[in-house]
């Protein structure tokens, strides 16, 4: 009786460390209960043999574990392990005859030594692969996202970060911003870029330098951003330096500029002290591409923007004494705008513009993309239209020729910002 009631409490532990497991360690219930069935499935084969058919039941209310081999009802019997008389078979059951199939159950007091210990083994491996899907789903979910590392220790030119007690990353050498020191135990924030399998179980890539780091902390720290009423449109960054973010508001009366700056500029500084003084240019965003190419090269003042015929260039003339400004220290910030815009441009002094030969220039650029300035006829103008309209665009330029001629204004040389 004492026996019994001992193996009942054993049950009921059983239930009580698998509903813990899944709890605390977010290990399948299931998943651990499935494991056993194939491990008591898997001793029932080296006692028995792997002739001999068992089924395994482990009921998840009580954790009570049933096994049962099915035995073949013959005339006279070669092997008790798969084949019992039909005069035994009709004790259990009168119904049954000669080749049925009969369920017999058996209990683990059967199984020896050995296989128990393979038992054990499978659920432990079970658990362990368990631990590691649920650590895996974890950080799944939060991939393009960031999250909060603690400092360990530099192996090699690499950083190895904990993400919390029971996983550690590589950060690696390219992936941090140029220029920082990290000190043990000090918590950093990272972007997770992947989280991909292995042979060796799961690997996290991260990163300091990513451009999305930028939005994904703009995104925790604007709640306008983080409630779709501002949208981070493009987003262009060397690490460590400086970079530029273009924000667009779907609500007219929201400012979407100052909302990311706050109030006296609180949020972008959080954000610049984070990146440990990076500085952060924040542009408005326009659906017209020449206002946009305009903004991007801020804090540069622009003149024109002229787009060019194969929609992905921009010529832009600036004043003289803003030509430095406009492309630069070593050219940083008209790249940085071309990155952010999506074009190329070519960045003029007014002095320089004034002294282009245009046709050459689209020539050099364009190849067979002729140009035509804004007096010359549009290109809705065909046949007889357009020779009447050149008649009396060339009479009006005639009549303005009596009556004055503009000087030319100085222009001065530019720079070219490819997008990289």
């Amino acid at each position: 009786m004492a026996v019994r009631k001992k193996s009942e409490e054993q049950k009921e532990n059983i239930i009580e460390l698998l509903d813990l497991l899944e709890k605390e360690k977010g290990i399948s219930k299931d998943l651990i209960i499935e494991s056993i069935e194939k491990s008591v499935l898997s001793a029932c084969e080296k006692d028995f043999g792997k002739d001999t058919e068992c089924s395994v039941r482990m009921d998840r209310e009580t954790g009570e574990i049933k096994v049962f081999a099915k035995k073949l009802v013959v005339e006279e019997v070669y092997d008790s392990r798969s084949e019992m008389t039909l005069e035994d078979a009709r004790q259990i059951d009168p119904n049954y005859n000669l080749d049925d199939e009969v369920p017999i159950e058996i209990t683990t007091r059967d199984f020896g030594r050995i296989a128990a210990q393979k038992a054990r083994g499978i659920i432990v491996q079970a658990i362990k692969e368990g631990e590691r899907d649920a650590v895996f789903s974890h950080f799944a979910t939060k991939e393009h996202d960031i999250i909060t590392g603690v400092v360990q220790r530099w192996v090699g030119n690499n950083l190895s970060v904990s993400l919390d007690d029971r996983t550690d990353t590589i950060l690696n050498e390219k992936e941090m911003i140029p220029g920082e020191f990290y000190r043990h135990g000090e918590r950093i924030k990272l972007y997770i870029v992947e989280v991909k399998k292995n042979q060796k179980g799961f690997r996290i890539v991260v990163s300091r330098t990513h451009p999305d780091l930028v939005k994904c902390l703009f995104e925790r720290e604007v709640t306008e951003i983080a409630d779709g009423i501002v949208e981070i449109k493009s987003i262009s960054r060397e690490a460590g330096s400086r970079s530029k973010i273009a924000v667009w508001s779907t609500d007219e009366n929201v400012d979407a500029v100052g909302s990311c700056v706050g109030m006296n500029g609180a949020r972008v500084n959080a954000i610049v002290n984070e990146l440990r003084g990076e500085k952060i240019d924040i542009i408005e965003w326009d659906p017209d591409p020449a206002v946009f190419i305009e903004h991007a090269l801020s804090p540069s003042k622009v003149v024109s923007v002229t787009l060019g015929p194969d929609g992905r260039s921009a010529l832009v003339v600036v004043p003289d004494y803003q030509l430095s400004l406009a492309i630069g220290k070593e050219g940083q910030n008209a790249r940085l705008a071309a990155r952010l815009t999506g074009f190329k441009i070519d960045i003029k002094s007014e002095t320089q513009a004034a002294e282009m030969d245009m046709d050459a220039y689209y020539a050099e650029n364009y190849g067979d993309l002729e140009y035509y300035d804004e007096d010359e006829y549009p290109e809705e103008y065909e046949g007889e239209e357009a020779a009447e309209y050149e008649e009396d665009v060339t009479a009006e330029a005639a009549a303005d020729e009596a009556d004055s001629a503009e000087p030319a204004e100085d222009q001065e040389s530019g720079e070219t910002a490819d997008e990289e």
